[in-house]
């Protein structure tokens, strides 16, 4: 891009990167459309470096999640602002996304690719699965409250087991392989960079996380408008005012409004609902496929 980005050395230098990235401002709408259109048909850098410096505070959120993998948190923040850059270069604001909806999946991807790359013990398999319960191992076991040092329980086994779609020797091994004797207050690395309990992230949404979520409550908001579509009226009044509508309406209100038994209302709005929420789901689906070019890190091994 057109200029050097911030840059973060060490561990000790973290607060000062964040102090330096949030002085770069967040984009409105129509000021990041026209930024990502000047960059995607006239080359201009200076747009593409405004759009990857709005969202740098985006990739530090996304990179504190890994930081309990022993990595330095520069090299981690640094191979995420890798990602955010190749989703800059592949970002098309035609299709009416945001770009912090798309850059979210190139980011984890390569920060997921450079831990799989570091880490040795991924060498034992690299399974779609196998990457699922390394990236998800620690953040299944806080949720269960198994923080305490060892093997886990039985019972705390078959939960996470459960929960990742893994077999439970699979969650046995890697919580040794991850965990071992270790104390969660055990320096990450020999040089005392912070404490294994780090990885206990703040869940505390961010501004850059707000807006995620609600670019993706928008997208469903558009699928549930389409879907509408496939109702005819007395299917879409129904179910409006049965399922959408503040105060529901009764079924006999309904029943006498179109001079059906109750009953038959309440069949219309059960197939209602049916028609709609398949609508909604391939909706959904269409959208999240229109937002894609995103990596799938989880299906094939780090290059």
């Amino acid at each position: 891009m057109a200029a050097a980005l911030p840059m973060i050395s060490a561990e000790s230098g973290l607060s000062r990167y964040l102090a330096e990235i949030r002085r770069f401002p967040m984009l409105e709408p129509q000021e990041e459309y026209m930024l990502a259109k000047s960059w995607r048909e006239h080359g201009d850098r200076d747009a593409a470096h405004r759009l990857v410096t709005s969202h740098l505070r985006l990739v530090a959120k996304i990179a504190m999640g890994y930081r309990g993998y022993g990595l330095p948190i520069g090299e981690v923040i640094s191979e995420g602002n890798v990602g955010l850059m190749q989703a800059v270069k592949r970002f098309e604001p035609e299709k009416g996304f945001r770009l912090a909806t798309y850059a979210m999946w190139w980011i984890r991807a390569s920060i997921q690719e450079y831990i799989l790359r570091s880490w040795s013990l991924v060498k034992m398999g690299t399974t779609a699965n196998q990457k699922k319960l390394f990236f998800n191992l620690r953040k299944a076991k806080s949720q269960i409250s198994a923080l305490e040092e060892g093997d886990l329980r039985p019972e705390q086994v078959a939960t996470i087991a459960t929960k990742l779609g893994v077999t439970k020797q699979d969650v046995i091994d890697m919580n040794r392989r991850m965990s071992g004797d270790a104390s969660l207050n055990a320096p990450l690395r020999q040089e005392g960079e912070g404490e294994w309990q780090d990885w206990l992230v703040d869940d505390s949404s961010s501004q850059e996380s707000l807006l995620v979520d609600r670019e993706e409550s928008d997208n469903r908001h558009v699928a549930l408008r389409s879907a509408l579509g496939v109702l005819n009226d007395r299917e879409r009044r129904i179910f409006e005012a049965r399922r959408l509508a503040d105060d529901p309406v009764t079924l006999e209100q309904l029943s006498e409004e179109f001079n059906i038994s109750r009953e038959r209302v309440r069949q219309i709005e059960v197939r209602a609902f049916e028609k709609v929420q398949a609508a909604v789901k391939a909706g959904v689906a269409r959208i999240e496929t229109i937002a894609a070019g995103k990596p799938q890190i989880e299906s094939r091994p780090g290059a």
